[in-house]
């Protein structure tokens, strides 16, 4: 079974600084993408940035140039350095696996971006 387990969440004022990092423990091919998503109160879910196991990367336009994501396919981790933060990135921030047409999840890590 994988489990995913973030940490980094969070209170920090508008401009400052927030890294997440993402543990998969379990059995899952080593072909994959992790990524992170967030979740904002009243709103669905999105994607942030997520990252292959080539190291490909793609980034939502509202964090492109302020986030940069990271893995390490050795420990299996995947970290979010989230840099210039503003309000309205304050969400639960969830860290996600896709591999063989299943979708893994983190329980969420809340990051709040005070002005």
């Amino acid at each position: 079974q994988v489990q995913l387990v973030e940490s980094g969440g969070g209170l920090v004022e508008a401009g400052g600084s927030l890294r997440l990092s993402c543990a998969a423990s379990g059995s899952f091919f080593r072909i994959n993408l992790m990524g992170w998503y967030r979740q904002a109160p009243g709103k669905q879910r999105e994607l942030v940035a997520t990252t292959s196991s080539g190291a490909t990367t793609d980034y939502a336009d509202s964090v492109k140039g302020r986030f940069t994501i990271s893995r390490d396919n050795a420990k299996s981790t995947v970290d979010l350095q989230m840099n210039s933060l503003k309000p309205e990135d304050t969400a639960v921030y969830y860290c996600n696996l896709k591999t063989n047409g299943v979708d893994y999840w983190g329980k969420g890590t809340l990051v709040t971006v005070s002005s």
